[in-house]
């Protein structure tokens, strides 16, 4: 059967800045009460204690979004490793789509692709520093994941050719 390669790119630096500015949003939110220490928790930063844990997050929730796209992954080999990811990478997934894929889904599904990996590490970093936000962004990552879903399985409609005499 016939397959297109649908390729998308992720960037760090978009993903990094996106995890940061909702956890300073939340915690900015938090900063009418007494706790300043916990609220300053609650704000992921590039301090290389928070950095290391953002990274090691990120690619968690890489993986665990490879694993839902596992069926349409375009990826071969025998070999993985743990390597935490770098501030500079960036993510990159190779689809193999049937050549009915709707293209114009595309951008959909990146932004889906995107707010999940996001929405999963702050989940992460809420249950170690806020446990009581944490399952918000639980709850938007599995919304991100039906978002994913949609976007993959949408098809263009079949044309009809005009018979030939």
């Amino acid at each position: 059967m016939a397959r297109k390669t649908l390729t998308i790119t992720l960037f760090m630096s978009e993903i990094l800045y996106e995890v940061m500015n909702k956890t300073h949003l939340t915690g900015r939110s938090r900063e009418t009460g007494n706790n300043h220490e916990e609220v300053a928790n609650m704000k992921a930063n590039e301090d290389e204690e928070n950095i290391n844990q953002i990274l090691r997050s990120i690619g968690d929730a890489f993986a665990t979004l490879k694993t839902k796209l596992a069926e349409y992954l375009a990826e071969t080999g025998t070999t993985a490793n743990n390597i935490q990811l770098e501030q500079n990478s960036e993510l990159k997934v190779a689809l193999s789509m049937p050549t009915n894929y709707n293209d114009s889904t595309r951008e959909a599904l990146s932004a889906a692709m995107h707010k999940f990996i996001v929405n999963k590490t702050i989940s992460e970093w809420f249950t170690i520093t806020n446990k009581s936000d944490a399952a918000d962004y639980v709850s938007l990552a599995a919304e991100n994941v039906e978002a994913i879903r949609e976007a993959v399985n949408k098809r263009t409609r079949p044309s009809r050719t005009a018979p030939t005499e």
